[in-house]
């Protein structure tokens, strides 16, 4: 699962000097087109300070909705392959800018308004968030503890601004909260691991109130002018550049029915439906839901040949799916068991180089069934050596030319061998798609060629599932942006080659 959760709120907040009389700490650029970071050693001059600084701090606030959508389902935060990052994408267009800087982004501790104001010249409108003001309810505003949105602390304090680091309650003890990044040339886009506050934050341990970014440390009190870092903010004209959360996610499930290979463990799912919708499986006359651990039985047979493999309810994380069930296991193709008349597993392989077995889901005492099958397992291939790649023809085979925001779409992909010959029948021919258990997807606006959705070959948040027709992906239409078309690339990852294929399943639009 690869999303790209975007900006609800994000602003800046200035005590700028104006026209070397007064400050702008009541300004508001809530509609901005940019996000600017900038410090001001003595470059103007204000009555009653000598040598004034004048700063600016970031605010930036996500909806994590869709994720809190997620969570008990399909994403666990408690895994190592939950990541989160922070994204602001540098804008920049010709104007003087700083390098060999480092900013800091804390976890908010108080709610902002966004706000309306637009004027970056002379910072004239008038709203909150502003330097002084983080919100305004009715005629009541709630000010920050410290102006600028400075004051630090630890987690669950109740006069803070920004938390610094915090206890979550786990065997780490008292963690910082805060990312830095470090930036050489000053035209990078702003990338830092927040993993662990967007984690708490779903949790509840965390106040879901966004970020505040600025300059870090010293950097905001020392002799030294360091003017303008800017990013790209959520009213822009290019949503590529609007402040994103990257959140990754291997949430892959590989049945490998159609894939199965002697001396190689492979994984086999078992799916109950009610109505069109995932329900447990029932046993016995007071319709016991099947549910956990070691919960029920895959049992494999031929001839006199039988093999016992303990199923369990599949689980993301610690969390049981609804009506998912796996069994995991390997079968020895040297195994001597005699299947009929003394010829053993071994002789089948050897002699045609697989067996097909009747496959049962049955209850732990074997007295109830749920569903009967087939399962063949092959041996594993082999070739003389040869390096050249595989020729395949690939396709998205479901995807319609637009779709509205707010869906989760299943995508379904399917590959073939090119070289594969096929007979020809009289019937119309449906043929089955060769399984790769090596294949992610990638999102590509189709006119730009902007990358949305990377290959992702290192997290595996792109990697595609498999099941007896093929291969699938989920993605989520609100992550892309309105009245944009995109394509699907494919990566296939196989016998060590990597093949890409573009425009796979032609093109869609979101509407």
């Amino acid at each position: 699962m690869y999303r790209r959760i975007k900006a609800v709120k994000d602003t800046y907040i200035t005590n700028k000097i104006i026209r070397n009389s007064f400050r702008a700490t009541d300004a508001n650029v809530g509609e901005a087109a940019s996000l600017d970071v900038f410090k001001l050693y003595a470059e103007n001059a204000i009555s009653g300070e000598t040598n004034p600084v004048e700063l600016s701090r970031l605010l930036v606030k996500f909806d994590l909705d869709e994720l809190r959508s997620l969570t008990g389902s399909i994403l666990d935060i408690t895994s190592p392959s939950f990541k989160c990052t922070l994204k602001l994408y540098d804008v920049y267009g010709g104007q003087t800018l700083p390098s060999n800087f480092k900013l800091i982004a804390f976890p908010l501790s108080r709610s902002f308004d966004e706000g309306v104001g637009r004027d970056v010249q002379k910072f004239q409108d008038i709203d909150a968030a502003n330097f002084l003001t983080a919100s305004i309810t009715g005629e009541s505003a709630s000010t920050w503890f410290a102006s600028g949105a400075n004051k630090e602390g630890l987690l669950d304090a109740d006069d803070i601004d920004i938390i610094a680091s915090g206890n979550l309650h786990d065997d780490n003890g008292v963690v910082n909260l805060f990312s830095t990044q470090t930036f050489s040339n000053g035209t990078e886009d702003m990338s830092v691991d927040v993993t662990t506050v967007i984690s708490g934050v779903l949790a509840g341990q965390i106040p879901d109130h966004g970020f505040r970014i600025s300059f870090s440390g010293t950097q905001e009190t020392d002799q030294v002018t360091r003017f303008v870092k800017r990013f790209g903010s959520r009213h822009g004209s290019d949503p590529s550049n609007h402040p994103s959360l990257i959140v990754k996610f291997s949430d892959t499930v590989q049945d490998h029915t159609e894939a199965f290979f002697f001396n190689l463990s492979g994984s086999i799912f078992l799916n109950s439906f009610e109505r069109g919708s995932y329900a447990d499986v029932v046993s016995g006359s007071a319709l016991t839901r099947i549910t956990g651990e070691d919960s029920l039985v895959y049992r494999l047979q031929t001839g006199s040949f039988t093999k016992l493999v303990t199923a369990s309810q599949h689980t993301v994380g610690t969390q049981f799916v609804t009506g998912v069930y796996s069994a995991s296991f390997a079968i020895d193709s040297f195994n001597t068991t005699v299947i009929t008349q003394s010829v053993t597993v071994a002789d089948f392989v050897r002699d045609s180089g697989s067996i097909n077995f009747d496959a049962f889901w049955e209850s732990l005492d074997g007295t109830v069934g749920f569903l009967t099958s087939s399962l063949k397992i092959k041996t594993l291939p082999a070739t003389s050596f040869d390096n050249d790649e595989t020729r395949y023809i690939a396709n998205v085979t479901n995807i319609k030319e637009s779709y509205p925001q707010g869906r989760k779409v299943r995508a379904r992909f399917v590959i073939f061998n090119a070289e594969e010959k096929v007979n020809a029948v009289k019937v119309p021919l449906y043929r089955t798609s060769d399984i790769l258990t090596h294949c992610h997807y990638r999102i590509r606006d189709a006119n730009s060629d902007a990358i949305l959705v990377p290959f992702d070959t290192v997290d595996n948040s792109t990697l595609m599932s498999t099941d007896s027709d093929g291969m699938y992906f989920d993605f989520f239409t609100q992550d892309l942006d309105l009245g944009r078309t995109y394509a699907f690339d494919v990566l296939i990852i196989d016998k060590g080659i990597q093949q890409v294929f573009k425009n796979v399943g032609g093109k869609f639009r979101i509407e």
